[in-house]
């Protein structure tokens, strides 16, 4: 239960419907720091409060049923997507206490196109290999499937920054908004994802939503998603 001090009515959480009189901190320093965006009740950031609203309005996630492939879990989803009578669902990760299967996302251990629906949010800037890690989530994908696949992405960037020789945790979280990433992806993150095979729908979701909404639910002003379909 949300302390006190958050009982409100001035922003809401769309995953729960709770209200809130403002949201907690999150974040480790520098880019990545930032006030009034964790839901006390949820824990959803507003990277997850949007896909949920992009998910109600714009596919059939809730509906239809989908053999799932969730790849490294957020919390406020967790609970939520596994009660879902139509998910097949299942969880992977190298190592959280949350997922079904621990694995390294370079080599899969999945058949090929196994999966209708995958979601692999905030993952693919700590991997070592990111092409690879594409392809195989490509591989495991049924054919007439979707996935989403978000990253933290620089839109002042035309090309990815990868240097191997940023190496310290300063210079990562200098170069890359985060000690523990090892890219920031620019503008051509949709280019690699479509030369591992995946058609790219970026969609500007957020932006119909108008400022209002965006504030109320407190959503990553302007953020892309990447919808990709096999």
């Amino acid at each position: 239960m949300a302390p006190l001090l958050y009982y409100g009515t001035r922003y809401e959480d769309p995953i729960s419907g709770k209200t809130y009189r403002k949201f907690l901190p999150y974040g480790y320093g520098g880019r990545a720091k930032r006030d009034n965006v964790l839901c006390p009740g949820s824990l959803s950031l507003e990277r997850h409060r949007l896909l949920w609203l992009y998910l109600k309005e714009k596919t059939d996630f809730f509906t239809k049923p989908h053999k799932m492939l969730h790849i490294a879990p957020e919390q406020c989803f967790y609970k939520l997507f596994k009660a879902q009578k139509n998910l097949d669902y299942t969880t992977g990760d190298y190592n959280s206490p949350i997922a079904d299967i621990h694995f390294d996302l370079h080599a899969a251990p999945f058949e090929d196109n196994s999966f209708e629906v995958i979601f692999c949010n905030h993952v693919l800037e700590h991997v070592e290999d990111a092409n690879q890690c594409m392809r195989e989530l490509y591989r495991i994908m049924k054919p007439g499937g979707w996935g989403v696949f978000q990253v933290p992405l620089d839109t002042q960037r035309a090309e990815t920054l990868e240097d191997p020789s940023i190496k310290s945790e300063a210079d990562r979280e200098l170069h890359y908004w985060q000690k523990d990433h090892v890219r920031l992806f620019g503008l051509d993150y949709k280019d690699k994802l479509a030369a591992a095979g995946f058609q790219v729908t970026v969609d500007g979701f957020v932006n119909t939503l108008g400022a209002d909404l965006v504030d109320r639910y407190r959503l990553p002003a302007g953020e892309m998603i990447y919808l990709c379909r096999k």
